[in-house]
C-alpha cells in the first residue's frame, strides 16, 4: 500500500524573529517509549508534543481556554515550545535504564527523559521533558551542532556532529562532562548514530567515506568507501547487524558493520512524478534513511520530492509518496507511520506497512542482538544458516 498522509503539522506565524532564523525541519524525532514527539519547526523554536497527536490537539484547546490553567499544571505532558535562541539543527531524546538497572539521570538528580537540541552557535542545549525546563548548555563545538544521538542504553552518554568536523562525546550524568573529542573527518559532519548495543559509532560527513568508531575506546574501526559522493545520513538496524548509509550520489549502500563489507546497494531511479512544471527531473541526491523498528524496511527521503519505502529483502521500493522538499524522516518507535520534515517547517506523518515478522527473522535479530558477525561465522552451523544469519541472503 503506499504511505497515506495521516496529519500535518505547521509552524505557527512567525513573530518578530531575526530573519536569518529559517524555517526548516532539519530534525525530527520521537521518544524511545513514544510518548512525546519534537520538531525543529524553524524560528529557533522546538515544539515538543505529548503523543497520541490527538492528546496533543487536545492540549492546544485547553491552553487557548486558560492559560493559567497551564502553569497550574506545568508538570503534566502538555505540549511545549523551547526558544533555544538559535536556528535549531539537532534534537535526540534519551534512552530509559536497561530493565532492573537503577536510573542513572534520575540517581544523578537528573529528571528520567531529556531532550538535546544542537544550535547554530555550536551550543547543545538539554531540556527537561516533563516541564520544559532548561537543564544545562554543553559548550565546546566551534559550528553548527548538526546531529545528536544518545546511547540506547540508558546511560545518558550523548555524541554531537558538528559543522566544526568534529564529533564530542559528553556525559549527562556528569553535569555534562565532554568526555571525548573524535577528530578524523575533514569536512562538515552532517550525522552520527550509535548502534542498539552501544559498541559502535556511525558518523557522516560531506566525504565519500562513512566513518566507524569504536563506542568503548573512542577510536576509530575503519572508514567505510563506496559512496561516490557526500554521504549525508546513516542508521543501524535494531540488532545493531546492518549499517546504511545514504549519499547525495543518490545511493542507500548496506554494510557489515562488523566487516565493513557491501551487501547491497539501493539505487534511487527518478520517477515521472518527479518532474517539476518546466519538464526538468529533480536530483536524487539524498537527504534522510532510517530502519523501521523491526528492522525488516527502510524509509528514505530525497530531493526528487519522494518519501521511498524499502523492504530489506528488494531492491526496488516497495511504496512511494509525494513530499515537498523533504529533510529527515524517522519511524514511530513503535512502528506503522514514519514523520518527515520539510523545508519548509512542516512535519508530515505518513501510513508505513505494519508486518508480523518471521520467527526467521525474529530468531535472527534475537541472536544479532548479542553475537558479532565473526561469532556467527564461528558457529558449527551450516553455510546457509550463516549466511542468513550474517543477512547475506534476505
Amino acid at each position: 500500500e503506499e504511505p497515506v498522509l495521516l496529519a500535518e503539522l505547521r509552524p505557527g506565524r512567525p513573530q518578530r524573529y531575526d530573519w536569518k532564523s529559517s524555517c526548516e525541519t532539519w530534525s525530527v524525532a520521537f521518544s524511545p517509549d513514544g510518548a512525546w514527539f519534537a520538531w525543529s519547526q524553524g524560528h529557533c523554536v522546538v515544539k515538543l508534543i505529548p503523543w497520541p497527536l490527538e492528546e496533543a490537539e487536545r492540549c492546544k484547546a485547553s491552553e487557548r481556554k486558560s492559560r493559567k490553567a497551564e502553569a497550574r499544571g506545568r508538570g503534566a505532558a502538555k505540549e511545549k515550545t523551547l526558544e533555544c535562541g538559535q536556528i535549531v539543527w539537532g534534537l535526540a531524546f534519551s534512552a530509559w535504564p536497561a530493565a532492573g538497572d537503577a536510573d542513572p539521570a534520575c540517581a544523578g538528580g537528573l529528571p528520567c527523559m531529556v531532550l538535546a537540541t544542537g544550535l547554530n552557535d555550536g551550543q547543545i542545549k538539554v531540556w527537561e521533558v516533563q516541564t520544559g525546563h532548561l537543564l544545562f548548555s554543553l559548550v565546546g563545538h566551534q559550528d553548527v551542532v548538526r546531529d545528536l544521538s544518545f546511547a540506547p542504553n540508558g546511560s545518558l552518554i550523548l555524541v554531537s556532529a558538528s559543522r566544526d568536523k568534529t564529533l564530542r562525546v559528553w556525559d549527562l550524568s556528569r553535569d555534562g562532562r565532554q568526555v571525548q573529542v573524535l577528530s578524523g573527518h575533514v569536512q562538515w559532519v552532517y550525522c552520527c548514530s550509535i548502534s542498539p548495543d552501544c559498541s559502535m559509532l556511525c558518523s557522516a560527513a560531506g566525504e565519500k567515506s562513512a566513518l566507524l568508531w569504536s563506542m568503548r575506546s573512542y577510536t576509530l574501526i575503519r572508514r567505510l568507501e563506496g559512496h561516490q559522493s557526500s554521504v549525508v545520513s546513516c542508521d543501524f538496524s535494531p540488532d545493531s547487524a546492518l549499517l546504511v548509509t545514504a549519499s547525495y550520489d543518490a545511493c542507500v549502500i548496506m554494510w557489515d558493520p562488523y566487516t565493513g563489507e557491501q551487501l547491497r546497494t539501493l539505487r534511487h531511479v527518478p520517477l515521472h512524478s518527479a518532474l517539476d512544471y518546466s519538464g526538468e527531473v529533480h536530483s536524487s541526491s539524498l537527504r534522510s534513511v532510517c530502519f523501521s523498528p523491526e528492522g525488516l524496511y527502510l524509509a528514505t527521503v530525497a530531493d526528487d520530492r519522494l518519501l521511498r519505502i524499502w523492504a530489506l529483502e528488494l531492491r526496488s521500493p516497495v511504496a512511494f509518496a509525494p513530499m515537498t522538499n523533504g529533510l529527515c524522516c524517522m519511524y514511530f518507535p513503535h512502528g506503522g507511520f514514519i514523520a518527515t520534515g520539510t523545508r519548509d517547517g512542516h512535519v508530515q506523518f505518513w501510513t508505513a506497512p505494519r508486518v508480523l515478522s518471521s520467527l526467521k527473522h525474529l530468531c535472527r535479530k534475537a541472536l544479532r542482538t548479542f553475537l558479532t558477525t565473526y561469532q556467527v561465522l564461528a558457529l558449527p552451523i551450516p553455510r546457509k544458516l550463516k549466511e542468513f544469519l550474517t543477512y547475506r541472503t534476505f
